[in-house]
């Protein structure tokens, strides 16, 4: 389960020719506590750092305030939905890289998310 978050990840960050694994700083946007627990901590014991937010209003000022490498981010968040999320960021001029990871999975809801900002999106459960 954990392994195809890891490897969207990982997609973002691996040296062409060495394909060695570059170690990340991840901020996670997570509803779901018992998601953002799991996950934080798998990619912690891979020695990556994570930050993590519960809504999507403490999830924008951390994107806005701090450096990522890649932000993975539910699409239904409390305080402001995770599509809203990726388009201010992206209008403030945040290039970081973006992975969706929602259950809604629908075509329609990848192309939004993609037309939203997105780099990547991956469907729960994954």
């Amino acid at each position: 389960m954990f392994t195809k978050v890891l490897e969207s990840l990982l997609s973002f960050k691996l040296r062409a020719k060495s394909k060695e694994k570059v170690l990340m700083k991840i901020l996670l946007i997570e509803d779901d506590i018992q998601t953002l627990s799991y996950l934080s901590k798998g990619m912690a014991q891979e020695n990556h750092t994570v930050d993590g937010a519960s809504n999507g209003l403490e999830g924008l000022e951390l994107a806005q305030t701090r450096t990522y490498d890649v932000a993975i981010i539910d699409r239904m968040l409390p305080g402001i939905d995770g599509l809203s999320l990726v388009k201010a960021l992206r209008e403030s001029g945040g290039h970081v890289k973006v992975l969706f990871l929602t259950s809604l999975g629908g075509i329609d809801d990848r192309v939004d998310g993609f037309k939203a900002g997105g780099d990547d999106y991956l469907t729960k459960p994954f």
